[in-house]
């Protein structure tokens, strides 16, 4: 599927500099948006395969001009504050780019979510219920915004927007480069639903980096158009 250029919306947080490392290690063409493009390690930004547009995500002719490069996007943005944002901000943003990817046609887009967002397929779970109570009473902000961000795809993303919102718990690990080349190892990746065997609450943040480059590589076209939890399959060993 990865053809042409990957567009990273957060591409500056540990995360995100994960998800940078693996696209350029695996030699993919890659734009990243960013804010503040100082936080992206000079080694990467030196990399001729790596594109970085500066902007605002409230900047639609900078969104437009990235979205117009790209053939994919993988976004890592979401709420990292206690407080200090609106709620509206990331939905307001995807709902702002559903008509970019349209004019330009580029139709798959893989938003990051978390397991606040709910999905009629996830079995009852007292650790996700106790998880998702907690963030509801100390970061009322940050829930209300993620929770947002599902409801904006599910009812305005559209058939001609091929989507999947991943949905993450807990994402440890460093953005170094040897953190990542560890991390991109460890264990096999659960992608399902609540309840299923092998879901757990956590996945390193370089192992969910090769799971976001193995997804845009191969479509995961079943999880078009849903909301699958993405974790640490539960007793998994290394990968290799």
């Amino acid at each position: 599927m990865a053809k042409g250029k990957i567009l990273v919306f957060g591409g500056t947080g540990p995360a995100g500099i994960c998800l940078l490392r693996e696209l350029l290690f695996r030699e993919h063409e890659t734009i990243a948006f960013a804010r503040n493009p100082s936080k992206i390690p000079s080694e990467l930004a030196q990399n001729p395969l790596l594109e970085i547009i500066q902007g605002e995500i409230s900047d639609i002719d900078a969104l437009s001009t990235a979205i117009s490069r790209s053939t994919a996007i993988i976004s890592l943005l979401g709420p990292n504050t206690f407080s200090g944002f609106k709620p509206a901000l990331y939905p307001d943003f995807y709902r702002s780019i559903f008509p970019l990817m349209r004019t330009h046609g580029v139709r798959r887009i893989f938003a990051m979510g978390t397991l606040s967002i709910p999905d009629p397929k996830d079995a009852f779970s007292l650790a996700r219920l106790a998880l998702v109570g907690l963030v509801r009473v100390v970061a009322g902000a940050a829930y209300r915004s993620i929770i947002g961000v599902g409801e904006v795809f599910a009812k305005e993303a559209g058939e001609d927007v091929d989507w999947t919102v991943f949905r993450i718990a807990g994402i440890p690990g460093g953005s170094d480069e040897a953190s990542w080349k560890a991390d991109r190892e460890d264990g096999e990746v659960f992608e399902g639903y609540a309840g299923e065997k092998g879901w757990t609450l956590s996945q390193r943040r370089g192992a969910l980096a090769r799971w976001l480059v193995d997804a845009v590589e191969d479509g995961k076209e079943k999880w078009i158009g849903k909301m699958p939890l993405v974790s640490r399959y539960g007793g998994s060993g290394k990968r290799v």
